[in-house]
């Protein structure tokens, strides 16, 4: 029998072969190009011409008559495609075409379509007749439109499509609609370049940025290279190198990003930032006992971040001159100027220089640029004309320039002013001005944070808290923390704390303590800027103890009169109390929008009302605090209408630790829910009406999420029972209050909050008083732990847990805390293995920092006075932090 003659390949599969062969071949080029930008744009115009030639064959291959038109559109349209985007396409059909009615002719489209699928072509398609693509031309579909590119067809219809769309297109209204929706795009990003997981197209300072300008300037008739731009007097020779340098950067990142994932990602996300550093060369950098000090990542961001800055200013200059050329052309007067002084005027709200050497001539007028705009009302921005004067006055600004005693004094007064400082402290910033005179802040412009809490950039971290000052001293902000606003508003000189704030992170990245660091960089400002000593030294207090008043509220217990004695001796007086308050504050608030909760401002709130007694020699002995709270706590039952003496029962069964620990309220609440199920002083818990688990749920008074009481007999797994019901209901908590009476019952009060909206709560706290009794009296064991999966930002900066056990002070309990990485179940596995060990638990401060816990327990038990058992506790839990 004769071999089986090998059959051809389809002239499809000859195709489908021979595009994913050459398609390879160019992303194997790419991948080994290293890090040069200058060939990326090549690069992306093969893989663009390399689409042309497969959709021509194809278009060929359909049959179409030589009256349609194809057409390349959006990204594609420019002659440049990344290794996995879509490849949009316009089937133009000439006038009078219906596929609806058109039956082959429908079935040849679909056909085509489906054969650049088969081939590998993903294309994104739309088919129109001229007249269809006008009439339903907005925005988007205009910009798209703009771009438009002939790949195959009818060049006639084509071209007439071409002409009929620039008459039809208003320039100026295309331009205003484009800018309103890059707003909406930057807002969406929360409006700045330096997120930590930036999207390298749509962010600000993104390609989208760059792209922006290019498609008014071609709608405005000017041009669509940057070379026209230069040749139209809207872009310096500068500036034009810098679009370029600045294009190929972040094409070569985003092109990147495509090759690492396999698919069409343009997010810097963690997972993938270490390799898209290292294709780029980049490598971590060590010390010399093999510490990283510099991740390969970081290297990489500092390069987005700079270039991202960049692309924000020139957008700006650039759009604001496209602007003026538009409305120029339109026959709009030319806007009025206002004269500020001989160097400024103002241009329709935007401060305008004089002439345009002004920086280079008069080197002082840089920062008085911002000391006008922060005290001058009205004012929104600089020109374009005053933007471009900085942006080539750059050279200008060096160690002369930072040692000028003029300089120093103009932006000491731009600190001091009493309005506009934020505004001014940013706008520096964008323009590169605040970390060329500031020397130390140029070195955290951009820097990242690997503290899994923070979620901007240290220098953004910094404004943030910047601002967040700023805000209580404002009337309109009162509202938001009252607190902090009526210390404020007896404070006499806002300007030391924003110093404070401007420098308490300035030292990050440097190794070792960056508080400390930091101190030694503001007292070295503040001697050069002439800041009187007794200022200074409360700013430099500021900076090196920036730390202290969160760690100390969270991880301490406050009802420990040794722990708010020894803070009141390290801040020393009230003035200086009431300074790291407010920065603290402002700072926890400033990391993140997920950090910061009700919770956390009570405890820095009672850290300090407390301390303030302490220091003002107020600060009554333990009974005297405890007769208090009683007071106050019998008044609220008296209101409340409750039986005389109905609390006896309950008080009689509780230690000094108990009122030490609870507020008045907490005291009356407990009492109105527990005063009638007790049975009596110091009576056994089984004598009488014995009673049984009581759980009862109410809204928070300090915020959000409920506070939960539970009375129940004790038992060694009795918390770790509690968590495991919290956290398989979807509740987190947040604080944890136990307390054990004479009679043998627990007395524990939770703060928990849960991911459902705030409206749910009545709902959630009658479920909770339902459920949390069975769970709680349950004989059946402990329900197996488990583990949740980290998330992506754990994975990539993965924390070192850490376990430390030692006994207090008193040497009568022992302090458990734990450090490490956040994850669904870790708190129930804890107080699993602490119940195992018969351990119990008297105090939780739980604490939580974005994807980072600090927890601390306050524990007693056997078991932790024998060293071989302890030793084996804290290696169940290191396993259990590690995920083992």
């Amino acid at each position: 029998m004769p071999d089986a003659t090998p059959q051809a390949p389809s002239p499809l599969q000859a195709l489908r072969s021979d595009y994913r062969q050459k398609k390879g071949e160019l992303l194997d080029a790419m991948r080994a190009a290293g890090s040069a930008t200058r060939g990326v744009r090549a690069a992306l115009g093969r893989l663009a011409a390399l689409a042309d030639g497969t959709l021509r064959a194809l278009w060929r291959q359909a049959g179409f008559d030589a009256s349609f038109a194809l057409a390349a559109v959006g990204g594609y349209g420019r002659g440049e495609l990344f290794p996995y985007s879509d490849i949009d396409v316009l089937l133009l059909l000439p006038a009078g075409s219906d596929p609806a009615a058109d039956e082959a002719l429908r079935q040849r489209i679909e056909g085509f379509i489906s054969q650049c699928w088969d081939v590998g072509l993903e294309i994104g398609s739309s088919v129109r007749t001229v007249d269809e693509c006008l009439a339903k031309a907005d925005v988007t579909v205009q910009t798209a439109l703009l771009e438009a590119r002939l790949v195959t067809g009818d060049r006639k219809l084509f071209g007439g499509f071409q002409r009929r769309f620039m008459a039809q297109l208003d320039a100026l209204d295309f331009f205003t609609a484009k800018r309103l929706e890059m707003h909406q795009r930057h807002v969406k990003y929360e409006d700045t370049p330096y997120a930590l997981e930036p999207n390298c197209k749509e962010s600000p300072g993104g390609l989208r940025d760059l792209q922006m300008i290019l498609w008014t300037a071609r709608a405005a008739g000017i041009g669509s290279r940057w070379e026209d731009l230069a040749r139209a007097g809207l872009a310096t020779a500068h500036e034009l190198r810098q679009l370029k340098h600045n294009e190929a950067l972040l094409s070569l990142v985003r092109a990147r990003l495509h090759l690492i994932a396999g698919r069409r990602e343009d997010r810097l996300v963690f997972d993938l930032q270490n390799a898209v550093a290292e294709s780029f060369g980049f490598a971590h950098r060590q010390s010399d006992d093999g510490r990283i000090v510099l991740r390969a990542s970081e290297v990489l961001m500092r390069r987005y971040y700079w270039a991202a800055k960049a692309v924000t200013q020139l957008n700006q200059i650039l759009l604001q001159g496209i602007e003026e050329h538009l409305r120029a052309a339109r026959g709009e007067p030319p806007t009025e100027l206002r004269r500020i002084n001989d160097r400024f005027f103002d241009k329709n709200g935007m401060i305008e220089v004089a002439q345009d050497d002004l920086y280079q001539a008069e080197p002082h007028a840089i920062l008085e640029t911002f000391l006008i705009y922060a005290k001058t009302p009205g004012l929104k921005g600089l020109s374009v004309r005053t933007l471009r004067a900085l942006y080539n006055a750059r050279a200008v600004m060096d160690r002369h320039f930072r040692n000028d005693p003029v300089n120093r004094q103009t932006f000491r007064a731009i600190l001091m002013q009493p309005q506009g400082i934020t505004h001014a402290m940013r706008l520096m910033n964008q323009t590169s001005v605040l970390g060329r005179y500031l020397w130390v802040f140029r070195r955290i412009v951009g820097q990242m944070q690997h503290d899994l809490f923070h979620v901007y950039t240290v220098d953004q971290h910094i404004l943030m808290v910047l601002r967040n000052v700023r805000r209580f001293f404002m009337a309109e902000h009162a509202h938001e923390y009252p607190f902090c606003s009526q210390l404020a508003a007896g404070w006499d000189k806002p300007w030391v704390l924003y110093v404070a704030a401007l420098f308490h992170d300035i030292a990050k990245g440097r190794g070792g303590d960056h508080s400390e660091l930091g101190a030694g960089e503001v007292r070295r400002f503040c001697l050069q800027h002439g800041i009187q000593p007794l200022d200074a030294r409360l700013i430099e207090f500021l900076v090196r103890e920036h730390l202290s008043m969160s760690q100390i509220a969270q991880k301490e217990d406050l009802s420990d009169p040794e722990v708010i004695q020894a803070f009141a001796r390290r801040v020393g007086n009230e003035r200086n109390l009431t300074a790291l308050y407010l920065l603290t504050v402002a700072d926890v608030r400033g990391t993140s929008p997920k950090v910061w909760n009700a919770w956390k401002g009570k405890l820095l709130e009672d850290l300090y009302r407390l301390t303030v007694r302490a220091l003002g020699g107020r600060a009554p002995d333990a009974n005297a605090v405890i007769e208090s709270r009683k007071r106050q706590a019998l008044i609220q039952l008296a209101l409340a209408s409750e039986p005389h003496e109905s609390h006896k029962a309950l008080w009689d069964t509780l230690e000094v630790s108990y009122f030490m620990r609870h507020d008045a309220g907490d005291i009356a609440w407990h009492a109105r829910q527990l005063g009638r199920h007790v049975p009596g002083a110091r009576a056994p818990a089984g004598a009488g009406a014995a009673p049984r688990t009581i759980v009862r749920a109410r809204l928070s008074p300090v915020g959000e999420g409920l506070q939960v009481l539970v009375y129940a007999s004790d038992r060694p797994d009795l918390f770790a029972r509690i968590c495991g019901y919290f956290e398989r209901s979807g509740f987190s908590i947040l604080d944890a209050k136990i307390h054990t009476t004479r009679n043998g019952w627990a007395l524990d009060t939770f703060q928990v909050v849960s991911g459902l909206v705030p409206e749910h709560y009545r709902e959630l706290m009658n479920m909770v008083e339902a459920e949390l009794p069975a769970a709680i009296d349950s004989q059946s064991p402990l329900p197996a732990p488990r583990l949740g999966r980290v998330s992506r930002r754990v994975k990539s900066f993965p924390i070192a847990p850490r376990i430390d056990l030692h006994p207090d002070d008193k040497a009568q309990r022992w302090l458990l805390t734990v450090t490490a990485s956040d994850r669904v179940g870790l708190l129930y596995n804890i107080a699993r293995i602490l119940a195992a060990h018969g351990i119990s638990v008297e105090l939780a401060k739980i604490t939580t920092l974005g994807e980072r816990v600090e927890d601390m327990f306050l524990l007693q038990g056997a078991q932790l006075q024998h060293n071989k058992a302890q030793l084996a506790i804290e290696q169940e839990l290191v396993e259990v932090l590690e995920g083992v």
